[in-house]
């Protein structure tokens, strides 16, 4: 069996990513700064925010929560969910790493 093309990269590399390929639909960016604003678990009224179906909003709470952006609870028959504290952290860390290592030179590079 030969290497995959994410072998050739290191782990960072590949966990940013498998991040930003996360952030990189409206409707999850949109979901992540709803619950940012709520600063709560939220157990409800994302339908009526986002104007998606259930059924899509589900999926799209499925791909953050499989990255590690949220975290969810049942309570009754209704998850709850809310921004995952040490991810955040993580994520903002990495890619803050990342974008720091820019450094100016000048006007214009090319």
């Amino acid at each position: 069996m030969g290497i995959t093309k994410t072998d050739l990269f290191t782990a960072q590399q590949n966990q940013l990513a498998t991040w930003a390929k996360v952030l990189g639909h409206p409707a999850r960016i949109a979901i992540l700064q709803y619950l940012l604003k709520q600063n709560a678990c939220v157990c409800g009224g994302l339908v009526e925010e986002l104007g998606l179906a259930q059924a899509t909003i589900s999926q799209h709470l499925r791909e953050l929560k499989e990255a590690g952006f949220i975290t969810g609870t049942v309570e009754g028959t209704s998850v709850c969910y809310c921004i995952d504290p040490k991810t955040w952290a993580k994520v903002q860390a990495t890619f803050n790493d990342m974008f720091n290592k820019y450094k100016p030179i000048g006007s214009s590079c090319c």
